[in-house]
């Protein structure tokens, strides 16, 4: 029921999933559902809003598609929850209602930042804790570790620790004390600060900030990418010859795109919950949603939350 161009693109999104061989249970109301003949349906009376307070949308409306999903999954009806709705409140389900992996002080928000002829970086939080303490950053970076394995299937994830200098006596108050206990936390390869500009490259393969931060470096990212698409596109519609010159180039250009299309990794990850939470862009159309969908079966078949919480039982 969530997402700008929901319910379309998300039930559009479904049945492609459904095609591929991924068993799916929608969850919404089924007055303002078309087309979702063959697919199996969770009732659920109540929306929460893009723009509603999340906690307050979560306690309120028990009924909600949000509550419902999570719910799902709880009671085993459901091995994944996946989302375009209120990033918030998609959040608070999850948690309120699946709970925290034992151990876990607060849950992260995982995205997989673009990089152009490499696999991508995991920027975690990306906005679920806006004030934190060193120790969960530990946790996050021992998070996005095992994410990075299990998805991306990087053997010795590099994770660095996002400040505004490379040296370990940069940063405020936060960073200096996370630094310290990164060091000496067993398990990871933490090859110290880094700064925006190596988000973007293979020296690093997670960085770790707390969720304000990430939440603005993902957003000026997704801005500043959109704002070079739309730049090399407008070039190229300048002048008849460029147009023409453009159709020798696109093929070239294409795989670029492709990988810098947040649709490509079908949406973040919600490390931490006890279960699969997949949190996808707002703006999500089919082709994210079968993305996101693969991403949440592939994660579950792959025992990520086990991996968690072996990873959080064991630093």
């Amino acid at each position: 029921m969530g997402g700008d161009q929901a319910p379309g693109e998300i039930i559009a999104g479904a049945r492609q999933a459904m095609a591929a061989g991924i068993p799916i249970i929608l969850v919404g109301r089924s007055a303002d559902l078309d087309g979702i003949d063959g697919l199996d349906l969770i009732e659920a009376s109540e929306v929460i809003a893009m723009g509603e307070d999340p906690a307050h949308g979560v306690r309120r409306k028990k009924d909600s598609s949000l509550v419902r999903a999570a719910e799902a999954v709880r009671d085993g009806k459901a091995s994944a929850m996946v989302s375009a709705g209120n990033t918030g409140a998609t959040m608070a389900s999850a948690l309120l209602r699946m709970g925290r992996i034992r151990g876990v002080s607060r849950p992260a928000i995982a995205t997989p930042i673009p990089v152009p002829g490499a696999g991508p970086t995991i920027l975690l939080d990306a906005g679920a804790n806006a004030e934190c303490q060193p120790e969960w950053l530990v946790q996050f970076a021992q998070m996005g570790s095992v994410y990075a394995q299990t998805r991306f299937g990087v053997a010795e994830p590099k994770v660095g620790l996002l400040s505004i200098g490379e040296e370990s006596s940069k940063g405020n108050s936060l960073v200096k004390e996370t630094h310290e206990l990164l060091v000496s936390t067993p398990g990871l390869r933490f090859v110290g600060n880094v700064e925006g500009r190596d988000i973007m490259t293979a020296d690093v393969d997670v960085v770790v900030a707390d969720g304000f931060t990430g939440n603005v470096v993902l957003k000026t990212l997704e801005g500043g990418v959109k704002a070079i698409r739309r730049a090399i596109d407008d070039a190229f519609a300048a002048t008849p010859a460029f147009a023409a010159a453009a159709e020798t180039l696109r093929p070239a250009l294409d795989p670029l795109y492709e990988t810098l299309d947040p649709d490509t990794y079908g949406g973040a990850v919600l490390l931490g919950v006890d279960g699969v939470c997949i949190i996808s862009h707002g703006s999500s159309n089919a082709r994210a949603m079968v993305n996101a969908i693969r991403v949440a079966q592939e994660m579950v078949g792959a025992d990520l939350v086990g991996s968690l919480r072996a990873a959080v039982a064991g630093g």
